[in-house]
């Protein structure tokens, strides 16, 4: 007998083999971006909630995911992912208290996204909303990023700055009072920006494309 738990686990998988977050795979299967998150997984009155078969057949098309393969991700022998990192949209990041002061991920509002063991206890994730990075990252991409990697001139990294913004780009120079940045979308020109201004940069070290 199927249980709950294993549809979503197996959902959360099919998203994974596609390096995508339950959000970036409810997306590319025309679906509501929040169909797939975990807070829909439960009722308001603690009921289980499950996926309906037209979702779980549309992201099975949109991975080019066949029944077979999804009963494998079902099965207890299906391989279970070793680590599990925060995620959260880009254009979310910006909100007061996700993050601590440090860059680490905090606070509510972070899905879980499976991916790979990193080294980084503190990892995390950022999808990619809308074409503002084209064409090096689309809509739906997502970026791991480790705040405790270094990051060195040509690393693609992710900054915040005191007046709240988050924003990726390839870092070019990092001196003791200033940050070059160059934007990842080759329409938007160059900055640069005063260290005092960045609370941190954190570097990007995976991104799904």
């Amino acid at each position: 007998m199927l249980t709950h738990a294993q549809i979503w686990t197996a959902l959360d998988r099919l998203a994974a083999r596609s390096g995508l977050s339950a959000s970036g795979l409810a997306k590319r299967a025309g679906l509501d971006p929040t169909t797939f998150n975990r807070s829909k997984r439960i009722t308001a009155d603690g009921r289980a909630r499950w996926p309906s078969t037209e979702s779980v057949a549309k992201a099975l098309a949109a991975t080019g995911t066949n029944v077979e393969t999804f009963v494998e991700l079902i099965t207890e022998n299906a391989r279970k992912p070793s680590h599990a990192i925060p995620v959260i949209g880009l254009a979310e990041a910006a909100r007061g208290g996700v993050f601590d002061e440090t860059g680490f991920p905090a606070g509510t509002g972070w899905d879980q996204m499976p991916f790979p063991a990193i080294s980084d206890e503190h990892a995390f994730a950022l999808e990619v909303s809308g074409d503002s990075l084209q064409p090096l990252y689309r809509d739906g991409d997502i970026l791991v990023v480790s705040p405790s990697s270094p990051a060195r001139r040509g690393d693609r990294v992710i900054i915040k700055t005191r007046d709240g913004q988050v924003t990726a780009h390839e870092l070019m120079r990092r001196t003791p009072k200033t940050i070059e940045l160059k934007s990842l979308n080759s329409q938007h020109a160059e900055r640069m920006l005063p260290a005092a201004d960045v609370l941190w940069v954190a570097r990007i070290v995976w991104a799904s494309q």
